[in-house]
């Protein structure tokens, strides 16, 4: 069984910062390629960052790019979400996840096989 664990969510002020954390445990975490998703009230979730099993590729969406760094330590089994210059509009659950294919660019949700629970973040503006 693979569990997937997020933390590092909280309230911030816009331009701010906030560092996610989702540690794996169950499974070879560097077997797995690993996303960031973000989901806001009302909408639908979205793929926010993705990097390969290595490390080695990352893919960011376009609203993201340039603030928000994904980074990955396989001998932690820990992915991280590193999010800058934070905005009001980057508020909503945030969730990682697992992919045991590879696969090159941002995959929608429904590739992945493994799921957290998800941590709020919340940008005051």
């Amino acid at each position: 069984q693979v569990q997937l664990t997020e933390s590092g969510g909280g309230l911030v002020q816009a331009g701010g910062s906030l560092r996610l954390s989702c540690a794996v445990s169950g499974r070879s975490f560097s077997s797995f390629a690993m996303g960031w998703f973000r989901q806001a009230p009302g909408k639908a979730r979205e793929s926010v960052a993705r990097i390969s099993h290595s490390g080695g590729s990352t893919y960011y969406a376009d609203s993201v790019k340039g603030r928000f760094t994904i980074s990955r330590d396989n001998a932690k089994n820990t992915v991280y979400l590193q999010m800058n210059s934070l905005k009001p509009e980057d508020t909503a659950v945030y969730y990682c996840a697992a992919d045991r294919e590879i696969g090159p660019s941002l995959r929608t949700a429904g590739y992945y096989d493994y799921w957290g629970q998800g941590t709020q973040v919340t940008v005051s503006s």
